[in-house]
């Protein structure tokens, strides 16, 4: 593959972008890019809240698209869309969600799929992050943002392990301390700082999916899973331990880096590109991109609701 152009709305950071990637060809927007008949494929990684509408727009030119997270923002009329447009253009959509590649989370893939688990009976994901207020953002969109909105890093603790759903939730919300985490101070209305959502799982099972935005002193991805023949805490643990398939990330090719997220870049690039190469569904497709990312959406509704139970609809291709 080539990377053919790169784009950016701020001109020393698209100039940046070219020189890093080797290219010479620029484009001052997406909007603009997406005209370049040349171009087969390409990755966003824009404001969160145009993301539905840039891979919409990316598709509808007839090209590859793969997004960072979340697929859709805060709106289950978005989702749906985008489920219809990748569903009738028949072009390969992939969401680089970090934590399917991290080491614990590959682990678990293969343990599952060789039936070391059994069914899950409980799975845990936390994304902890204390300096939302401190990150710059196009156009402020991170300040105030409903902690679950953003829950793709600590849902994979589950999908990305099983490939499965969230059926219903029940999510309670903790008031922030924070002043820009303030409902009156966000334009989201949000009072919240952490919500903790407990999960019926589609296999039956449960999962406690957390994302808080006021633990200082702890941050990042992280998991656990709790399955009917072992369990998952850093290591497997149970009576088929010693019949495990090889756990290990694959090796990537010589000229991919691994790059950041517990090298989980290199890994979504190649999956993504290999994916189109073999004319495949890639591993995180729309479906598992839009249920890690509605269950969250809805997982926010219930957490104004006092933590009512809710339905989570559900995608599958």
């Amino acid at each position: 593959m080539e990377v053919v152009a790169v784009s950016d709305l701020f001109p020393d950071r698209c100039a940046a972008l070219a020189q890093a990637c080797r290219c010479e060809k620029t484009y001052p927007s997406l909007e603009e890019m997406v005209k370049d008949d040349q171009i087969e494929a390409i990755f966003f990684a824009t404001d969160a809240p145009s993301h539905t509408r840039h891979c919409i727009d990316v598709m509808k030119h007839g090209k590859h698209v793969a997004c960072a997270v979340p697929a859709a923002f805060g709106s289950l009329e978005e989702a749906d869309q985008l489920f219809d447009v990748v569903k009738t253009t028949g072009k390969t959509y992939m969401m680089f969600e970090t934590s399917y590649f991290h080491d614990d989370v590959y682990a678990m893939r293969e343990i599952y799929r060789s039936g070391g688990f059994g069914k899950l009976v409980y799975a845990e994901g936390e994304y902890y992050h204390d300096s939302v207020e401190q990150i710059d953002s196009y156009k402020g969109w991170r300040i105030g943002l409903p902690p679950q909105w953003y829950p793709p890093h600590s849902n994979a603790y589950y999908m990305g392990v099983t490939g499965g759903s969230f059926t219903e939730v029940s999510c309670m919300g903790i008031p922030s301390q924070k002043e820009l985490l303030q409902p009156a101070n966000n334009r989201y209305l949000n009072p919240f700082g952490t919500e903790v959502a407990l999960f019926r799982t589609s296999e039956g099972g449960m999962a406690r999916m957390a994302v808080s935005w006021d633990t200082p002193g702890d941050s990042g991805e992280k998991g656990r899973v709790q399955g009917q023949k072992g369990s998952y805490y850093g290591k497997f643990e149970g009576p088929a331990a010693n019949e495990l398939p090889p756990t290990g990330r694959p090796a990537l090719p010589p000229s991919v880096n691994a790059g950041g997220h517990g090298g989980s870049h290199g890994q979504l690039t190649n999956e993504f590109i290999t994916a189109i190469l073999q004319n495949r569904v890639p591993l995180v497709d729309i479906a598992q991109s839009l249920n890690m990312t509605v269950a969250g959406i809805v997982a926010h509704q219930s957490a104004l609701k006092d933590g009512e139970l809710l339905k989570v609809r559900q995608y599958a291709i």
